[in-house]
């Protein structure tokens, strides 16, 4: 089979992952769960370097969702070092590739190394051109709506807003990836079927897809895959096909 990329440029501007399935990788290699995702970090990396060569202009990605704080207390220690050390090895080659990282959610809880990697890593890379590369962590969508929510609230309270003011423009404007253009494409691999509190405002109008296999095995072959499947969708955002 031809791939679509190789026929027509119709390729997304913002793609959205959750990165799923790395605990079971390493479970069924009778491996410790770190070793698969010290193996997504790996893939994820090789995911970027083939974003960067298609041109994509926005990959959000989930690295650390708010409800994993109730994983096993050494799951989520291995998890937080495995990030500085992310970070700190992989921070050059982005930025060498002219990679713009951000980061969305709650960073409160993070500890003052992570918190400190973070802020460098945004600030070296803030002026790049490429892809922007978002990583949310300690991240939910249902937190992002309360978040926004109350921003909009104390604006109503400084006499800034007025009520009548809330429409879905503004909430566009205040919530995270409010600079974004909303992702077109959302792809979850491992399997399961549902957005597990992703963006769940962003991901209103998006395309779904859904994939069994496991992130470490989710080799660049397979995002051509969920690419071509996207460019033959038809997203008519609530009108007929005749108007579109």
């Amino acid at each position: 089979m031809v791939s679509i990329l190789k026929k027509q440029p119709h390729l997304p501007k913002h793609i959205a992952i959750i990165m799923d399935g790395n605990g079971r990788w390493a479970n069924k290699r009778y491996l410790p769960r770190a070793a698969g995702h010290k193996k997504g970090v790996k893939t994820l990396r090789k995911i970027v370097e083939h974003a960067v060569k298609l041109e994509i202009k926005i990959l959000t990605v989930y690295a650390f969702s708010s409800d994993n704080w109730h994983r096993p207390e050494k799951e989520v220690s291995i998890l937080m070092n495995l990030f500085v050390t992310a970070l700190k090895e992989q921070v050059k080659d982005l930025h060498r590739n002219k990679v713009n990282v951000r980061f969305i959610g709650d960073r409160s809880a993070f500890s003052d190394k992570l918190q400190g990697s973070i802020s460098n890593t945004e600030l070296l890379t803030s002026k790049n051109d490429g892809l922007r590369l978002v990583v949310a962590v300690s991240y939910g969508g249902r937190w992002d709506i309360i978040f926004t929510c109350r921003k909009i609230a104390a604006m109503i309270e400084q006499g800034e807003l007025k009520a009548c003011d809330v429409d879905e423009n503004l909430i566009n404007q205040t919530i995270s990836l409010g600079d974004c253009p909303q992702p077109d494409l959302f792809i979850r691999t491992g399997g399961e079927k549902r957005l597990s509190n992703f963006l769940l405002w962003q991901l209103a109008y998006s395309e779904l897809y859904f994939t069994d296999i496991l992130w470490p095995d989710f080799i660049p072959e397979k995002l051509n895959e969920a690419i071509d499947w996207f460019s033959v969708r038809q997203r008519r955002f609530g009108k007929t096909s005749e108007q579109i």
